[in-house]
């Protein structure tokens, strides 16, 4: 087992392969976090202090001694209203308008494999693979009890949080905060390291010192959005990409959430991830319990690199679920950029024809291929087959493409609603908006309440008679608006955004069971909802509607950090961009393209015949290399925001061969070398470049580096392949 209680002094010990997490339950019942950080022996408990301070108040419990104060001790799951003024993992309102939760601990279990969560993505593992410890505290008082649940992967350097607060009481409560994970750290100085970003340009590095005072980033728009991800490092000082103390906070939710930092007045620093607390106030009857999503914990004392690749295993292996889990994802033609809204059946088959003759696995047909759709004014919610614009059956249409021998796809946004749409006009009340005031348009639509059942049952029934017309084995989920004026005509309304999101994951998992062969590829306008929640149900998403190459590797980049290359939805985009108007190279765009899944947004039938030819050739190189980028170690080897260059490599798991990826972004006159050192590599092995044939000492690569070719021209790109040989 890798957690264990010690009856003695009541402290609890979880172990990973490389860290250590400790608590324990005072002599008061309330439960003390001692520890999080590389692994050590024994109890840690010494590193308690306790001092009368002023103005921090003392539990009742206590007496006389003033030395005693919640306000400074490090707690697993501080509650408002016992003292500690720092930021609470949990407020409840009680039936008498009180805000106070005084949890106590009154047992535990713990058990072989990981806790699983009723109605919401988890991390999954069997019964070898994970431990599980569940803490129930209580309030004597209120009735409110809590579960936490701890999830332990030894091998993976992996730690989960999670909450279920249940009411069993006799009076009705509302949950108006909840945390999942609280780290409290006793000493030290760190940085918050978290992703912001806007659409079509997600997730740019932030590096913040947590000083005095709160810091939090969040969402508010019912998805996790474009402008800060789910998930944070939280760093000492002088942590780097390979040297350094850092510690990883992953929230598994796609809706609003809320990760606060403090730094308190003691030189204590409290970091909390959660569900955000505005447009929450859940109502708790008797009996009747909230459910927190999880967060992932992980540490690492050599930097952001070895933390990252542990998230991508975690994610690859114990998030992602169903048969592309593993599998090689097809690589595909969107029809998007290539022809928009002005298509038609022969348009389709065009493209089909196209990727059929260049070695493309798949065409996507995209938005407009429905109800009255010729543009983003209508349509959404009226999911029936536009025959006419086709000029044949969806069923006619995916068997001709299936005779070219190319695969099927469709796109759908199933969650949003047109005004100008027969579902509306029968069905207005299935639109979130908020009576008697006009709503807010987001893209000209709004958004179906699917925090109620049967407005979900409705979509679900629609899409399935369409998905059932023919040998449909992809669709690309979108949704292209944020939550607002929140209302909902069945559901009280501070449980609207946490249920909404509940009813995204029942329809995607119903969606998993009927169609268990179907890649389910997620997008939100491209990046707006590109987190651990949906990568349960769908193991790719759409990394940015931004497809331009130089402003990839820096979205790219970013997404690194938490999550592996298998879920990043990465094409080959038509030049010059269609987002920013700039031109790139086909090579280098196929580069970039290629730390993804891989694909096509463009017509071939503009391109060239030595384009065609150089698009084989591409297919060819991804194809044969496929294995090594979803499966292998993946390392930036560049800060693409301050470096002359873009760099990262794939490495396999037994370190045999390597992929390593150059994009230069600067070119000057009279150009300096720029030397890229490798990472990841056996020091004394010898590695051959598979193009030149020259032999390197693995140590000599990770320590020089390469020098990379002063060519011409904007944003060259190379590609390195080494593959190790037992002698020079």
């Amino acid at each position: 087992m890798a957690i264990w209680y010690q009856k003695e002094n009541r402290t609890f010990t979880l172990q990973t392969a490389h860290t250590t997490y400790q608590m324990k339950v005072d002599d008061f019942g309330f439960l003390l976090h001692l520890y999080y950080g590389g692994k050590t022996e024994g109890d840690m408990d010494y590193l308690l202090t306790y001092y009368d301070r002023g103005f921090s108040g003392n539990p009742y419990d206590v007496g006389n001694d003033r030395t005693y104060s919640l306000d400074v001790l490090p707690q697993e799951y501080p509650c408002m209203g016992m003292g500690d003024y720092r930021g609470s993992a949990l407020m409840i309102q009680n039936e008498d308008g009180s805000e106070c939760c005084d949890l106590r601990y009154v047992s535990h279990e713990i058990r072989r494999g990981k806790y699983a969560l009723k109605g919401l993505p988890a991390v999954y593992a069997g019964e070898d693979e994970a431990d599980t410890l569940e803490i129930l505290m209580a309030d004597s008082v209120s009735g409110v009890q809590l579960r936490l649940f701890y999830g332990v992967l030894e091998k993976e350097d992996i730690i989960t949080r999670s909450a279920k607060i249940v009411n069993c009481g006799e009076g009705r409560i509302v949950v108006e905060k909840a945390a999942s994970a609280c780290l409290d750290f006793m000493s030290g100085s760190y940085d918050m390291i978290s992703f912001y970003g806007r659409h079509a340009m997600e997730r740019n590095f932030q590096r913040t010192w947590i000083q005095h005072g709160n810091y939090a980033i969040g969402s508010r728009r019912g998805t996790s959005s474009h402008q800060y991800n789910p998930a944070v490092i939280v760093a000492e000082r002088n942590t780097t990409e390979d040297m350094g103390k850092c510690y990883g906070m992953v929230f598994v939710y796609s809706g609003n959430f809320l990760c606060e930092a403090e730094h308190d007045q003691f030189g204590q620093t409290r970091v909390m991830m959660g569900l955000q607390s505005d447009l929450f106030h859940y109502p708790l009857e008797k009996k009747q319990e909230l459910v927190i999503p999880e967060t992932i914990l992980t540490y690492s004392d050599q930097g952001f690199g070895k933390l990252s690749r542990q998230y991508h295993k975690c994610i690859r292996e114990h998030i992602c679920r169903g048969k592309y889990q593993k599998q090689l994802r097809p690589i595909l033609l969107n029809s998007w950029e290539a022809a928009y809204f002005d298509f038609t059946g022969e348009t389709i088959l065009k493209l089909a024809r196209e990727a059929a003759e260049l070695g493309i696995d798949m065409i996507v047909m995209d938005d407009g291929w429905f109800g009255k759709r010729d543009d983003d004014n209508s349509g959404l919610g009226d999911w029936q087959v536009n025959e006419k614009k086709l000029g044949c059956t969806l069923k006619e249409m995916t068997q001709k493409v299936n005779d070219m021998g190319v695969k099927f796809g469709i796109w759908i946004e199933p969650e949003s609603i047109s005004e100008d749409s027969l579902l509306f006009r029968e069905h207005p009340d299935y639109a979130i908006r908020i009576p008697k005031r006009n709503p807010v348009r987001g893209r000209n639509q709004l958004v179906l309440d699917f925090s109620r059942k049967e407005v979900r049952e409705h979509v679900f029934d629609q899409l399935c008679s369409v998905l059932d017309q023919g040998k449909i084995e992809y669709i690309k989920w979108d949704l292209n608006r944020s939550l607002t004026d929140i209302y909902s005509k069945e559901n009280q309304q501070g449980k609207v955004t946490y249920d909404y999101v509940l009813g995204l994951y029942d329809f995607l998992e119903k969606l998993m069971e009927r169609y268990p062969d179907m890649l389910i590829e997620s997008c939100s306008g491209g990046g707006g909802r590109f987190d651990a929640g949906i990568m349960y149900y769908s193991p790719q998403i759409w990394c940015s509607d931004n497809t331009d190459a130089v402003d990839r590797i820096r979205i790219q980049y970013g997404t690194s950090f938490f999550y592996p290359v298998s879920t990043v939805g990465s094409h080959v985009s038509a030049t010059p961009n269609h987002q920013t108007g700039r031109s790139v190279s086909l090579h280098t765009r196929g580069i970039v393209a290629m730390a993804g899944t891989f694909g096509y947004e463009l017509d071939p039938g503009n391109l060239s015949r030595e384009e065609k030819e150089e698009i084989r050739k591409q297919i060819c190189e991804y194809k044969k290399y496929a294995e090594l980028i979803q499966k292998g170690d993946y390392y930036r080897l560049s800060d693409p925001f301050c470096d002359a260059y873009g760099a990262w490599m794939f490495v396999s798991e037994d370190r045999e061969e390597a992929l390593v990826h150059v994009v230069m972004l600067e070119v000057h006159g009279n150009m300096p070398v720029n030397y890229v050192p490798v990472k990841g590599l056996i020091a004394d092995a010898v590695y051959e470049d598979a193009d030149t044939g020259r032999c390197y000492y693995g140590s000599a690569l990770m320590e020089a580096g390469i020098p990379m070719p002063a060519d011409l021209g904007e944003y060259p790109a190379y590609q390195i392949t080494l593959r190790r040989k037992r002698a020079l």
